[in-house]
């Protein structure tokens, strides 16, 4: 999943990059409000790890800006504002969780875990489609319990395209939330195709997947 962290702490943002980096997720770190408004202006994120205190602004006024645009990133907020009314005022105005600092990187990345899955709809830490497993937490795809050997890009993507299922995804989707924050003109390269292929490689050796379809020129859909 891809993460954006607006942190104006360095200590803390490195070490929160370096937590979730460990653990398979992508991370952009920004320290301000103009910063993070220009960034999902521009790029989409699964998550914002979002703090209050920036040095040019409130970190609510961002929060507003993402549910005015209705984006769908979901926010946790993390901040040394522990005040009962601004817990109110965050979850009212459409954070997801919120998160009182100091708190462990363990708990944060429960606590992220448990958004990313409410967000998908998904109770259980294991997506079943048409026979295959998707172990999230174990970076793991088994067929009838026989594990499947994938690269982490593969796993990534064939997690990210199942998460969405019933939606076309794009090659500039897949690039920016799999790679990173990378030029639109990459997105014509061929490497998505390239891995794309080897994981459709490793998948038929045990079924036929005929639901992983490719629209053509545009890019990939799981059906459910």
């Amino acid at each position: 999943m891809n993460v954006l962290i607006v942190e104006d702490y360095q200590e803390l943002a490195n070490e929160i990059v370096d937590f979730l980096s460990k653990n398979g997720y992508l991370c952009k770190w920004v320290s301000s409000q103009e910063e993070a408004l220009e960034e999902i202006s521009v790029n989409e994120y699964d998550v914002m790890l979002l703090d209050l205190g920036l040095p040019d602004g409130d970190g609510f006024d961002i929060l507003k800006s993402i549910r005015k645009k209705k984006l769908k990133t979901a926010v946790i907020v993390i901040t040394a504002r522990g005040e009962l009314n601004d817990k109110i005022d965050g979850l009212q105005l459409g954070a997801d969780d919120y998160l009182t600092k100091p708190f462990a990187l363990t708990e944060l990345g429960a606590r992220l875990f448990a958004v990313i899955r409410r967000t998908h709809g998904i109770s259980t830490n294991e997506i079943e489609i048409h026979n295959f497993k998707i172990q999230l937490q174990d970076y793991r795809v088994t067929f009838e319990e026989e594990i499947i050997n994938l690269t982490k890009k593969e796993f990534d993507i064939f997690q990210y395209l199942v998460l969405n299922k019933n939606r076309v995804i794009t090659r500039l989707q897949l690039t920016e939330h799999i790679w990173g924050d990378i030029l639109e003109l990459n997105s014509d390269s061929n490497f998505i195709d390239v891995h794309v292929r080897n994981l459709r490689k490793k998948l038929e050796k045990f079924a036929k997947i005929d639901w992983f379809e490719t629209v053509r020129n545009v890019g990939y859909r799981i059906n459910m």
